[in-house]
């Protein structure tokens, strides 16, 4: 027998052999190599000692063996070299090349560390997993039969009352394939918080390293007065890294029944979905009794062609105005389908796109009247170097507008712009800009009584219209800097002169008002040269645009104010009173902006008649955290002229979470129409979450009737287990609609 060394390498199979060497040439520090094919062993230990007689090698104190990227640690290994067996004991763990790690009180290894059998087992899988067992053995390799065993990706303290995982596996038998990434369980018990909830004699999963695989998710049960108790089933089905499919069927006791589907492909440099849903209600109608069927389509893609052109397509349909809202599938109430092709090319743009839209809410116009936009060409074209030393600009756009009832027309738009920005020795920022747009129209109308952008009759049959709108601008601005007497303290004010030149008269009689409805008068667009969206409506005559934009920098935050005005030499007659632009003086429109990050962030937008005084519109909106506890609030205010949908309107809305101890939060969030003193939307609940498992129970309650959907309220039990990665994102605590703001 003989002692000596620290680093020894050798072969399993030449292990004995190389170690008698080894110590015979220098007992200090034993050292030897060897090959067995393919594979190389590193043995390394405070002491290692070789029986000759029994062929046995012993190694004692920080032992470590490295064979075929396996390594196992221990505080002693016995190799006996006739068997090929390695006994290995205290505080033993085994790290796999995929980075599983295995600890043990007692090891028995053949087959180069391969196989063989564990006491006191225990496993690492992935970055969450973990696996224990009373005794496991290991078989081919990669697959592990653990007997006594449980199961949990929760993380386990090492402190009294918290060695209880959120929630684990016991089973009779743990099979773990390795090879396959799957855990198979029988006689095996579900329990959460340590309390026994679910028995099932086998399933199974995949392991935590497996970002895409098929199976059962987690179901949600709930109760809602419109459709009854209901529960959704979904299972997921992974085609490959890149696809999947997602089918969720949905049972309720009284609203019929409902598949929801959504497949999903991503590719290079693109991808697409769609999500199609179908149900059957055996108790539709206004009166609940008639069999109804109901459809819906959503989705998106983006196809790369080739060079710079890619194809895409949003898709938004529903067979019924109240089938989205009666299944609480969506909130959306105008959708919007297109298919497109465009190519871009620096800064250039060339896209031919048609639309299709629906219109869900009460009293709409009929489909036959809702307009088919096919096409709509557009070009944009921007050189990579200026011209004249100022930047070049030329649109081009043509659409054609379509109905089965009502009024048809075509139109071609072309628009040249360039500017050209200064910068003064005291820092003043001036900004030159030239204008021309001209429009070509054909209009169509076999509609008796339609109106054009001025309120007056389109004559019947087909004519066209063309017009032409130059214009020359200047943007003045002055900032003006200074340090505060704190350090990081900083104060900006900008005074804002915009002035245009323009004709007056650039909307004549028997153009339809087809995209520039949607008009708000805001800070967003108070400094524009022409406010208006859309072709249809032209903003003339000469104005000026005037107002202050202050900022305010703090160390941990920042305050900003803007304040603007249009003031004309005569009103534009295409601007209705109450539009906050009729007159020779605009609406003064503000907003300021308080933001100390992430505490508290505050924004109040605000539109003051300039004859009355009168807050013709009034914004806040409010959010701030401290924690795990956040509140948003929002307040609108629209007096009759002002509200896009019509008729005034004031809401105020908000939610608040409310973090308690560890893990659980209260939530609430409600909605209410001051106008017309009702409450819209309310719910609250309560919820638990942690790294492995999210638990919540709300209450909603929508007040609203919508034709055959009559006001409802919901009881919603949701449960998220978190098999693998988790980032914190998409908390489970929460509804999935958030009252957004109104």
């Amino acid at each position: 027998m003989e002692r000596g060394g620290r680093l020894v390498h050798a072969s399993v199979t030449m292990l004995a052999a190389a170690f008698a060497a080894a110590v015979a040439c220098n007992p200090a520090q034993a050292a030897a190599t060897a090959l067995d094919g393919q594979h190389k062993v590193l043995l390394r230990a405070d002491q290692i000692v070789y029986d000759t007689d029994a062929s046995v090698v012993s190694a004692e104190g920080n032992v470590e063996i490295d064979y075929d990227d396996r390594i196992l640690l221990a505080n002693k290994i016995i190799y006996d070299q006739k068997s090929d067996v390695v006994r290995a004991a205290g505080h033993i763990s085994v790290l796999s090349p995929n980075g599983d790690v295995a600890f043990a009180d007692n090891v028995v290894l053949t087959e180069g560390l391969r196989n063989g059998a564990l006491d006191g087992f225990r496993a690492l899988i992935g970055k969450n997993g973990r696996l224990g067992a009373e005794r496991a053995v290991r078989k081919n390799g990669d697959i592990t039969y653990a007997t006594r065993a449980a199961y949990t990706p929760c993380k386990i303290c090492n402190e009294t009352g918290k060695r209880t995982p959120t929630w684990e596996v016991k089973a009779g038998r743990i099979v773990y394939d390795e090879k396959r990434h799957r855990i198979y369980y029988h006689d095996a018990v579900l329990e959460m918080f340590g309390i026994p909830v679910i028995y099932t004699p086998i399933f199974s999963h995949a392991d935590p390293t497996v970002k895409h695989k098929s199976g059962l998710l987690v179901p949600e049960f709930g109760s809602s007065s419109t459709i009854g108790s209901y529960l959704t089933l979904p299972a997921y089905i992974a085609l490959s890294d890149s696809r999947d499919i997602t089918i969720a069927p949905m049972i309720t006791t009284g609203g019929g029944d409902v598949l929801q589907t959504e497949y999903r492909d991503r590719w290079a440099h693109g991808g697409m979905w769609l999500q199609a849903t179908g149900a059957y209600n055996p108790d539709g109608g206004l009166l609940g009794n008639q069999g109804q069927w109901y459809s819906s389509l959503f989705g998106s893609g983006r196809i790369p062609l080739a060079g710079t052109w890619t194809a895409g397509y949003d898709v938004a349909l529903a067979s019924n105005d109240t089938y989205l809202k009666r299944y609480d599938l969506s909130t959306e109430d105008n959708l919007v389908s297109d298919l497109f092709v465009e190519a871009v090319s620096g800064r250039s743009r060339f896209a031919m796109t048609g639309y299709f839209f629906q219109d869900l809410r009460a009293g709409h116009a009929s489909n036959s009247e809702i307009p088919l936009v096919l096409p709509l060409i557009e070009y944009t074209y921007i050189p990579r170097r200026n011209l004249l030393g100022g930047q070049f600009r030329f649109d081009f756009s043509t659409a054609a507008i379509t109905r089965s009832l009502g009024g048809d027309s075509e139109r071609v738009s072309s628009e040249l712009r360039w500017q050209l920005p200064l910068v003064t020795d005291g820092g003043q920022l001036l900004t030159f800009t030239a204008d021309a747009r001209g429009d070509a129209y054909r209009v169509f109308s076999d509609v008796p009584g339609a109106t054009d952008l001025q309120g007056q009759l389109i004559p019947t049959g087909t004519h066209y219209i063309t017009r032409g709108q130059p214009y020359l601008a200047v943007d003045w601005r002055w900032p003006f800097i200074a340090s505060g007497s704190a350090r990081g303290t900083a104060f900006v004010i900008e005074p804002i002169v915009q002035l245009i030149a323009a004709p007056y008269g650039g909307n004549p009689r028997g153009i339809p008002n087809e995209d520039s409805n949607d008009f708000e008068l805001d800070e967003t667009d108070i400094f524009s040269f022409n406010r208006v969206p859309g072709h249809a409506l032209w903003e003339t005559g000469p104005r000026a645009n005037v107002g202050l934009h202050a900022e305010a920098f703090f160390p941990s935050g920042s305050v900003d104010v803007l304040l603007g005005q249009v003031l004309r030499l005569k009103a534009d007659p295409v601007f209705a009173a109450g539009s906050g632009l009729s007159g020779t003086r605009s609406d003064i429109v503000g907003r300021y902006t308080i933001r100390f990050p992430p505490y508290i962030s505050l924004t109040h937008r605000v539109d003051i008649d300039s004859e009355s005084a009168g807050i013709r519109r009034n914004e806040i909106y409010a959010d701030g955290s401290y924690g795990r506890s956040s509140i948003e609030v929002g307040y609108v205010r629209l007096a009759q002229q002002a509200a896009a949908l019509g008729g005034p309107r004031e809401e105020v809305n908000g939610q608040v979470a409310i973090g308690l101890l560890d893990h659980w939060a209260l939530f609430a969030a409600g909605r209410r129409d001051l106008q017309a003193r009702q409450m819209l939307d309310t719910g609250f609940g309560i919820g638990w979450e942690d790294d492995c498992l999210g638990l919540s129970v709300s209450y909603e309650r929508r007040y609203t009737r919508d034709r055959d959907v009559p006001p409802s309220t919901s009881i919603i039990l949701r449960i998220n287990l978190k098999t693998g990665d988790q980032t914190g994102e998409g908390s489970s605590l929460f509804p999935p609609h958030v009252f957004s703001r109104p």
